[in-house]
C-alpha cells in the first residue's frame, strides 16, 4: 500500500468516525398522517466514478415512477454526470463538487451554498457511508431527510446489499412510513436511456468494425483498476477457450478503455472512444458483453445489453455485479476460468 493510499484510507476512515451519527433520530417526528407530496428531491452522490454514479439510476427511475414530475438536482463529484443524465429531463441542477476541494476552495465553497439556498421536498445519501453525502444530507434545507442508514440492514436480503437497490429499499421504505403503495415489486435496472440516434450510430460503428454484419457480436472490455484487473496471461489462456468455440458463428471484439490498453495483445478487432455515451450505444448492439468488474461493465448493463461480469472478489461480488434480469457473474480467480464458458451460453440461449 503506497504512502497516498495509506493517507485516504486514515482520511477517510477519521472522517466517517466525525460523520457517521449525522442524521440520527431524522425521521422520528414525521407526522404519519399527513399526506406526502414530493416535488423537488436532492439525490447526494459525491463520487466520481462511472460505475456507481450509474449505480443509481434506478433510484432515480424509482423517483420519477412515483412522482413523474418531479424535478431532481444531484450532488456528485467529476464530470461524468451530466453525460449519464443527458437524456433525463427530470434532472434539474447537476451540482458538481471539485475533485480538489483544497485547490479550487471558491468553486467548493459555492457548491454548498447552491444546496443551501434551494429547498427540497425530499433529500436522499445514497451511500451510508459517503462523509461527504451524510455532511450535504444535513447541510441541505428539506423537509424529509434519508441518510441512508435509517431501515434495518438484512444481508440475507439481495435487495438490502446491492449498491443499485439498496437505496431504492430505503426510499420504499421511507414512502410505506406514509402508507403509499410501492408502484412495483420489481427494482428499475440501470439504464442511460439512449437515443435512437445514438443506438443507430452504435450499430452503424460496430458494423465498420466487423466483416459480416450479418453475425452478432460479442464483445470483451478486459481491463480494470489495481486488483481487479486480471493479467495479460490470464487472457491469453482464456482467448484459447473463447476464440476457437465462438469465431465461426460470431463476431468477436474488444472494447477498450480510456487508458488504450488490449489486455488481449490486440487479437481482436477493437473500439475505442472516450465518449461514454458512444461507447455505450455500441454494447447496446452486442448480445453480450463479458466484462471485468468495472465502470464499464456497469455501462454494459445500463446500455442495456446482456452482461457478463468477472469478479475476484466474493463480498465486492454481492455489492456490485452486474444488476437485473439477463446479467450474470463469474467469480474467477487469477488461476482460473472455469464457469465463464457457460455462463456466456445461458446468455447467448
Amino acid at each position: 500500500m503506497s504512502f497516498k493510499t495509506k493517507v485516504n484510507h486514515y482520511r477517510r476512515k477519521i472522517m466517517r468516525g466525525l460523520t457517521g451519527g449525522i442524521g440520527k433520530g431524522a425521521l422520528t417526528n414525521i407526522n404519519k398522517s399527513e399526506s406526502l407530496i414530493i416535488k423537488k428531491v436532492l439525490i447526494n452522490r459525491p463520487n466520481q466514478r462511472l460505475g456507481n454514479t450509474l449505480l443509481i439510476t434506478p433510484l432515480i427511475h424509482e423517483i420519477i415512477t412515483y412522482s413523474p414530475n418531479v424535478k431532481i438536482d444531484l450532488f456528485v463529484k467529476g464530470k461524468v454526470a451530466p453525460i449519464v443524465f443527458e437524456n433525463f429531463p427530470q434532472i434539474d441542477q447537476i451540482i458538481e463538487l471539485p475533485k480538489k476541494p483544497f485547490k479550487e476552495l471558491i468553486k467548493y465553497l459555492n457548491v454548498w451554498v447552491k444546496i443551501k439556498n434551494k429547498k427540497y421536498d425530499l433529500v436522499i445519501n445514497v451511500d451510508k457511508g459517503s462523509s461527504s453525502g451524510r455532511l450535504s444530507t444535513s447541510f441541505a434545507r428539506s423537509k424529509y431527510k434519508l441518510f441512508g442508514d435509517e431501515f434495518i440492514l438484512d444481508t440475507t436480503q439481495e435487495e438490502q446489499i446491492h449498491q443499485a437497490q439498496y437505496p431504492v429499499y430505503q426510499f420504499r421504505k421511507f414512502l410505506e412510513l406514509f402508507d403509499q403503495n410501492i408502484l412495483s415489486n420489481r427494482i428499475p435496472s440501470l439504464n442511460i436511456q439512449l437515443s435512437d440516434e445514438e443506438i443507430a450510430k452504435g450499430k452503424s460503428t460496430l458494423n465498420g468494425l466487423n466483416k459480416n454484419s450479418n453475425k452478432k457480436t460479442i464483445a470483451f472490455f478486459t481491463f480494470a483498476t489495481g486488483i481487479k484487473c486480471y493479467s495479460n496471461n490470464w487472457w491469453s489462456d482464456f482467448y484459447k477457450d473463447f476464440y476457437p468455440k465462438y469465431s465461426e458463428d460470431y463476431n468477436l471484439i474488444e472494447i477498450l478503455p480510456v487508458e488504450n490498453i488490449s489486455m488481449l495483445g490486440n487479437k481482436l478487432p477493437e473500439f475505442y472512444s472516450k465518449d461514454v455515451r458512444e461507447i455505450a450505444a455500441v454494447m447496446y448492439n452486442c448480445e453480450v458483453v463479458v466484462a471485468a468488474d468495472s465502470g464499464m461493465m456497469h455501462l454494459s448493463v445500463a446500455a442495456p445489453t446482456k452482461t457478463l461480469g468477472l469478479f475476484k472478489d466474493e463480498n465486492f461480488m454481492k455489492k456490485y455485479k452486474p444488476y437485473g434480469k439477463g446479467n450474470s457473474v463469474v467469480l474467477v480467480t487469477e488461476n482460473s476460468h472455469n464457469g465463464i464458458i457457460s455462463e456466456i451460453e445461458k446468455l447467448l440461449n
